[in-house]
């Protein structure tokens, strides 16, 4: 059996004493969850809130890395920093990051689009770092809303596994997590129906299992998001291909974080 995941992603909300407020007010509402809990504060959080988490079963992430150990790159965060901090997981290829938005965003100027500049070879590069140093990647996958409406999504999916996976080592993907985020229901209060989520979430079970075997697939956790609230969120983690969730907005209050645990179990 899988263990459900979910995992709260800030983005770029919570200062310091805002961050430790939320984790303390959380630590006893998932004492004793059964599926694992992991929160994903920003860069500026990491080490107060790493402390706060020390002795819980409360798992923290980042929301980025970069490929290399040290140099001059100013802006990025290396890997080894994030160990440094007890980070355990760290997200990677988000669509905010890739530069991909949803309905939400659509009036962007198309010189703005690509902003944060991650492409598919760029989240393959920075998942080998992550397991080679010893961190565990969740990996983002979507579609836009344009490529769902020309019938693209299974493309664009596999797609972006097969490039996301290419020459990771397969007995490494095991503790691979993948997340099936639909760009256009990613902060605008839009959710996949949840027999299509679960659906494109078997799209990407079915990828992992072509480049790496049945076996591994089957192992590989697979979350949904894109507007999962505590009032959707036992139908959409009842269906069978669906392990958990990456969680935005509804992971920045501690209640409504609990309640979507609860409802993984």
């Amino acid at each position: 059996m899988r263990r459900p995941i979910i995992a709260g992603n800030w983005k770029m909300n919570k200062t310091v004493p805002e961050a430790l407020e939320l984790v303390e007010a959380l630590k006893p509402l998932v004492a004793n969850a059964k599926a694992e809990v992991v929160v994903c504060p920003p860069f500026t959080a990491l080490w107060s809130v790493g402390q706060a988490l020390q002795g819980t079963d409360i798992a923290m992430g980042a929301q980025n890395l970069f490929w290399e150990a040290k140099g001059a790159y100013t802006s990025q965060i290396a890997p080894g920093m994030l160990l440094d901090v007890n980070c355990k997981y760290v997200i990677i290829g988000h669509s905010e990051t890739r530069g991909r938005f949803g309905t939400a965003d659509a009036n962007l100027p198309a010189d703005e689009i690509c902003v944060f500049g991650d492409t598919d070879a760029t989240v393959n590069r920075k998942a080998k770092v992550a397991i080679n140093s010893g961190l565990i990647p969740i990996i983002c996958c979507g579609e836009m809303l344009a490529e769902r409406q020309a019938g693209k999504t299974d493309e664009v999916i596999a797609s972006q596994i097969r490039k996301a996976l290419d020459g990771i080592p397969t007995e490494a993907v095991r503790s691979i997590v993948i997340a099936y985020e639909p760009v256009w229901a990613i902060g605008t209060g839009e959710v996949c129906d949840s027999d299509e989520a679960n659906r494109v979430c078997g799209v990407v079970r079915s990828t992992v299992a072509e480049v790496c075997g049945q076996a591994v697939a089957q192992a590989v956790r697979i979350q949904y998001g894109g507007s999962m609230k505590p009032d959707n969120a036992v139908e959409l983690l009842s269906k069978p291909e669906i392990d958990g969730g990456l969680i935005g907005g509804a992971a920045l209050k501690a209640a409504d974080f609990q309640a979507i645990i609860a409802a993984a179990e």
